[in-house]
């Protein structure tokens, strides 16, 4: 009997063992000892910069990049084609057979010239052949007809354009028609030309927007003109719509949007991120204007940030 009282006085004082460790653990920090050796608390014994019942953060390993002065442009990418300048259709005067052609694409030709000749006859009746003649000088770049083909005084027996000068076609959405205007500039690239890209300027544009697609017709000139690029090239283009110089810009990835917010971390003299709601002017694929919220000099976060809370400690790196 006695014997049967000590092990049920073992099983509860090792059921109570366990509860009371299990209460522990579940305890405020405040409530437990804090009596353990100074070597295993973080920054040393108290006085000097240790902290009491816990260790301090641990610093964040971030990047940092400086606010700045800089120039920021925002695009928008459309296609185009490359044309010949003065490009002009030449027309018969009467209609009637295509009875010779003189020229071939790619061939010369000067104002004045016979470029073919037409036979108005009809059954029954003949007429002396008519002349088609060049209202430009240039180079034939389209020649659409045959010899024995019936043409109106409407076909097009050639067109006519000046290589010498190429521009760029194109069609602007209507969103972006308020900022069009001449002289702004746009990067171009082309398939057949890849690695590199050429620069050109708007040089024409349409008072009329296209009813049917909601665009606007704009023309582009070549700031430096290649042998390379020909008429017929298909080319994509990076318009300007937008341009600003000397603005504080900040990296696109060091910004956070929460709960409509814009939000970025910079980084004070002691090493600690601190949170700044910030107001954004423009954009690009690389970068935002930065409009109000921080200073130029200002240390922003730029890899790192998302692990990142008001007043935590970083540590930083290259």
């Amino acid at each position: 009997m006695k014997k049967s009282k000590i092990v049920t006085f073992i099983i509860i004082m090792v059921i109570a063992l366990f509860a009371l460790l299990v209460a522990y653990n579940y305890l405020p920090d405040k409530y437990k000892s804090s009596k353990q050796p100074f070597s295993s608390r973080q920054g040393g014994p108290p006085g000097q910069g240790g902290q009491r019942g816990g260790g301090a953060r641990t610093a964040t390993t971030v990047r940092v990049t400086a606010v700045a002065p800089s120039t920021i442009e925002k695009s928008v990418i459309i296609n185009g084609d490359v044309l010949a300048r003065n490009q002009v259709t030449i027309y018969p005067t009467v209609g009637g057979k295509l009875v010779s052609s003189s020229y071939n694409i790619g061939d010369r030709v000067n104002r004045g010239d016979v470029v073919a000749m037409v036979d108005p006859s009809r059954p029954g009746e003949v007429y002396s052949q008519s002349p088609v003649i060049s209202t430009v000088s240039g180079t034939i770049l389209q020649a659409p007809y045959n010899i024995g083909d019936t043409l109106t005084a409407q076909s097009a027996v050639y067109v006519v354009g000046d290589l010498s000068s190429l521009l760029v076609e194109t069609y602007v959405p209507e969103r972006f028609v308020a900022v069009v205007r001449q002289g702004m500039r746009a990067s171009l690239w082309f398939e057949a030309i890849p690695g590199e890209t050429f620069s050109a300027e708007v040089a024409e544009i349409n008072p009329v927007l296209d009813p049917a697609s909601r665009t606007l017709r704009i023309r582009l000139r070549f700031l430096n003109r290649d042998a390379r690029i020909r008429a017929g090239m298909f080319a994509t283009i990076s318009l300007v719509t937008n341009r600003k110089v000397n603005v504080p810009v900040i990296p696109r990835m060091s910004v956070i949007n929460t709960y409509g917010s814009w939000i970025v971390f910079i980084v004070d003299e002691n090493n600690i991120a601190r949170r700044r709601e910030v107001t954004l002017g423009i954009d690009n694929e690389e970068f935002f204007e930065v409009l109000g919220g921080i200073e130029m000099g200002d240390r922003i976060v730029s890899a790192g940030q998302n692990f990142l809370s008001d007043g935590d400690p970083v540590r930083i790196v290259e």
